[in-house]
């Protein structure tokens, strides 16, 4: 496939009373995009931590809730790989805590693919607070996506502020890169909705920042959430002057979506206006990158 459309949500951080609550809203935000014609629907950073509300005796404990999220993620995924099949919609959960082996909790995105494989990418770089508060380990592992849609790639939040990620992934093909977000500031949104459209500009590609928004005083660690999801693309021939597919209302609870062809990608990197992606080498050190694992979702 060439030519689809992209869902990218502005997801609301509610309080749930259980969890048919959480499985009918997602179900139903899912159902939305599905409505729309996406193929592709993308969540935000750290949505999952409003499953923290299903246990009211822990929820105002950051610890706590970590925890509890992280124990309904086999659940979550359950969900998601059956809408996923349903719809015939490739989705990228919105990402959650996971414990792992060693007891840290690493920061994870699952990508679901209609025909029931999951791909998973870790956040590899913590913001302080992460660092700081959560105690949030980084991954490790750096991957890009095989699918029917064509490759892709996931920076979650953070990530997407240190281009020599995104540059490994486009090296190794991405066509779309997926930016999760969460940030409780506009000054935080800025630096990822900044760094999203620097990675499309650099990489000659599209790139997909979807945010939680709203707020939920009872949850110490999504307690404020500010942003708009947008699609974007290089400011090219054949693309809007800014680049700007299409951009949400800042706040406001809602799916935005744009048409995106990744046919544009290839040939932009190879006769566009300009030609960032094929001379990036040429600025010094731009050689060396991080390894990229390629994952086939198909």
């Amino acid at each position: 496939m060439v030519s689809f459309t992209i869902a990218a949500a502005q997801y609301p951080i509610d309080r749930l009373a259980n969890w048919d609550a959480y499985a009918a809203k997602v179900t139903r935000w899912v159902d939305e995009a599905a409505a729309a014609g996406a193929a592709l629907a993308v969540f935000p950073e750290y949505g999952a931590m409003e499953l923290a509300s299903l246990d009211p005796a822990t929820m105002g404990d950051l610890a706590l809730s970590i925890e509890t999220v992280s124990a309904l993620l086999p659940r979550v995924d359950a969900l998601h790989s059956a809408l996923a099949a349903q719809t015939g919609m490739h989705i990228l959960a919105a990402s959650a805590p996971r414990k792992d082996a060693d007891g840290r909790f690493r920061n994870a995105a699952r990508l679901f693919a209609p025909g029931g494989i999951v791909g998973v990418q870790d956040k590899l770089v913590m913001t302080r607070f992460e660092r700081e508060e959560w105690d949030i380990a980084g991954g490790a592992a750096l991957r890009v996506f095989d699918t029917a849609l064509g490759r892709l790639a996931v920076n979650i939040c953070y990530d997407s502020e240190f281009p020599l990620l995104a540059r490994a992934c486009v090296e190794a093909g991405a066509e779309v890169i997926l930016v999760p977000s969460c940030t409780d500031s506009l000054r935080g949104y800025w630096r990822v909705r900044i760094g999203a459209q620097a990675r499309a500009l650099e990489g000659q590609c599209y790139a997909v920042q979807a945010p939680t928004v709203g707020d939920a005083a009872w949850s110490p660690a999504v307690d404020v959430n500010r942003g708009a999801a947008a699609i974007y693309g290089p400011p090219d021939r054949g693309m809007p002057e800014d680049g700007v597919l299409a951009v949400g209302a800042e706040g406001k609870s809602q799916w935005v979506f744009a048409e995106v062809d990744t046919a544009r990608v290839a040939e932009l990197r190879a006769d566009g206006g300009v030609l960032n992606a094929l001379h990036w080498d040429e600025q010094p050190g731009a050689l060396t990158l991080p390894a990229v694992e390629i994952v086939d979702l198909r």
